[in-house]
């Protein structure tokens, strides 16, 4: 059974820290791109960022870049977002999702992720 399952959310201070993970299971992980989405109330979903199958490519929206660092490990069949300095604005419910291969040019389009995982919960609060 396809399933992705995100864990590692909370609570957390300004300027803090956070691991997010999104664990595979019914296919193998190895052979797709993984992005980390990310919606807040009353607001659009938006891509956070993506990893290649190989994890050999990398990409973060300008909104966390130098902040957020994604990065996989396939025989754990598992993908992380780890997370620095956080700001109430990363406040959100953060998903990963599977995409063929590559991120490519469109990988902050959601339409291109063919699975979602259910949602992890990240609030930035003092």
């Amino acid at each position: 059974q396809l399933q992705l399952v995100e864990s590692g959310g909370g609570l957390v201070q300004p300027g803090g820290s956070l691991r997010l993970s999104c664990a595979a299971s019914g296919f193998t992980l190895g052979s797709y791109a993984i992005g980390w989405f990310r919606q807040a109330p009353g607001k659009e979903r938006e891509g956070v960022s993506c990893i290649s199958s190989s994890g050999t490519m990398t990409y973060y929206a300008d909104s966390v870049k130098g902040r957020f660092t994604i990065s996989r490990d396939n025989a754990k069949k598992t993908v992380y977002l780890q997370m620095n300095n956080l700001k109430p604005e990363d406040t959100a419910v953060y998903y990963c999702a599977r995409k063929s291969q590559f991120c490519g040019s469109y990988y902050r389009r959601a339409d291109m992720y063919d699975y979602w995982g259910q949602g992890t919960q990240v609030t930035v609060s003092s």
